[in-house]
């Protein structure tokens, strides 16, 4: 697949924008301006920047709990995220969501969902919607490794596989689900191969490679929005960070950490750029100088922001 110029500076630019937009998230909940726990994508950008930017803009998406990149990606501003994660009105659920459950129906977000697999029926519900009104549209599904082993994943995607739904479920294979290796509840090699009992398409993509996860998606999205029925597409990847911010991170070794570093999935793109002419090192700076400032303005965004007023507790409930 012939891929452009714009396109992979567009990559390159959510991606950074995503790294950027996480090491702040990082530092505000370490200073105490986030409640909860703040579950971060860092080193996953090409996941989210080559699914996202396959799809169309009036596509859907749902996600994980791990869910900003793929918000980023699929076009929600990084002030209202910024807002919304620290829970300030001004945010794009109103402050309602936090950092787990964003929707953002206009960019079709249809929910980060907290709990382990349970976006995956609700993907396939959006395809259900989708084939019911007779759309051309396409239900994208993130879920990780861990999803694999839940029973939504198998009931959900075998439904979506037998009726044919113009859905797309994006596998991102970080090696570990919370803080258990993979190796240790699964024992086969590639998730993908899954796919076969459903009789779809499992396809495996280099997740720290942006341009063969949008590639390989591209293909995935092409067949479903031809009535093609779903894929299953295996992103593997690898996570910095721990779980959530606080994971002491016992079930992995640092050697195992910076070795997966060194395939930094900017670093890899930014080089390739530059190999290819497409891109200066003058010019990457100003990429980054550029998004952390973005970012920055987010935060400062959020922090001036007031927070939800109690009267308005019941305001958007059913």
């Amino acid at each position: 697949m012939k891929i452009s110029r714009e396109l992979k500076l567009q990559f390159l630019r959510t991606m950074v924008t995503i790294r950027c937009f996480e090491e702040k998230a990082k530092e505000l909940y370490l200073a105490g301006k986030i409640r909860g726990t703040v579950h971060l994508s860092t080193g996953m950008e090409a996941v989210a920047v080559g699914a996202c930017l396959s799809l169309n803009p009036d596509d859907l998406m749902n996600s994980t709990h791990r869910g900003h990149g793929h918000c980023i990606a699929k076009g929600v501003g990084v002030r209202q995220l910024m807002a919304e994660i620290m829970g300030r009105a001004t945010g794009v659920c109103h402050g309602r969501g936090g950092t787990m459950h964003v929707f953002d129906v206009a960019h079709g977000v249809m929910g980060t969902i907290g709990i382990v697999g349970g976006g995956i029926p609700i993907a396939t519900g959006l395809g259900l919607g989708i084939q019911q009104l007779g759309l051309k549209r396409v239900a994208l599904c993130f879920l990780g490794d861990g999803a694999s082993n839940e029973g939504s994943f198998h009931e959900a995607i075998n439904l979506g596989a037998i009726w044919r739904l113009p859905v797309v479920y994006i596998l991102e294979n970080n090696l570990v689900g919370d803080t258990t290796p993979l190796r240790e509840v699964v024992l086969i090699e590639d998730l993908a191969d899954r796919a076969t009992s459903y009789g779809i398409p499992g396809v495996i993509a280099d997740g720290n490679d942006v341009l063969d996860v949008y590639t390989k998606v591209s293909e995935a999205v092409k067949c479903a929005r031809a009535g093609g029925g779903p894929t299953l597409v295996e992103c593997k990847t690898y996570r910095w960070e721990g779980h959530q911010i606080g994971d002491p991170c016992v079930y992995r070794t640092k050697k195992e950490v910076e070795a997966w570093k060194k395939k930094c999935p900017i670093k890899r793109l930014k080089e390739r750029l530059i190999k290819e002419k497409l891109l200066t090192r003058k010019r990457y700076a100003a990429v980054v100088q550029a998004a952390q400032a973005a970012v920055d303005e987010a935060a400062a965004f959020a922090l001036a922001s007031p927070e939800p007023d109690p009267r308005t507790v019941l305001d958007y409930a059913y």
